[in-house]
């Protein structure tokens, strides 16, 4: 599996716009996008800090896997967001070395990224996301695991 970088940082959140309000008053950062994702049953808002992104996750509904957490764990970090280059071949890369996946393909997310999940059982207990852009599908060399 190739990674080419951390393409983002999730966030769980209890009030989405009290979580924007405290990176942007306090942090000084700009929320660039807000959007919701209704079949992960998701609302999310994105900033950038360099090269990475930090997203907050805001559940829309009590049966969601950010409300399932946060009840579970409470606010905070949810997991981390890998870029590779095509999602599917890392996901096969993964399966071949062992881990457990919550995706077997790949899925949309927000952004527009293709996504999906290995499981924390397999990861040293941090939740994984792979994604990527059409766009690095179509202009970067895929490498083998």
């Amino acid at each position: 599996m190739n990674t080419n970088y951390i393409e983002h940082i999730g966030i769980a959140v209890t009030d989405l716009q009290e979580s924007i309000a405290y990176y942007e008053d306090v942090l000084g950062l700009e929320c660039y996008a807000v959007e919701e994702v209704a079949d992960q049953k998701v609302k999310t808002a994105f900033f950038r800090v360099g090269q990475t992104k930090i997203e907050l996750l805001e559940s829309t509904s009590p049966e969601g896997p950010i409300a399932k957490f946060i009840e579970k764990r409470g606010p905070g970090i949810h997991h981390i967001a890998f870029a590779v280059n095509d999602v599917n071949e890392a996901l096969s890369c993964a399966k071949e070395k062992g881990l457990k996946l919550i995706d077997e393909t790949s899925r949309k997310g927000a952004e527009d990224l293709d996504i999906a999940f290995l499981h924390p059982k397999s990861t040293g207990g941090v939740l994984t996301e792979l994604c990527s852009h059409w766009e690095m599908k179509l202009n970067d060399i895929i490498f083998p695991c």
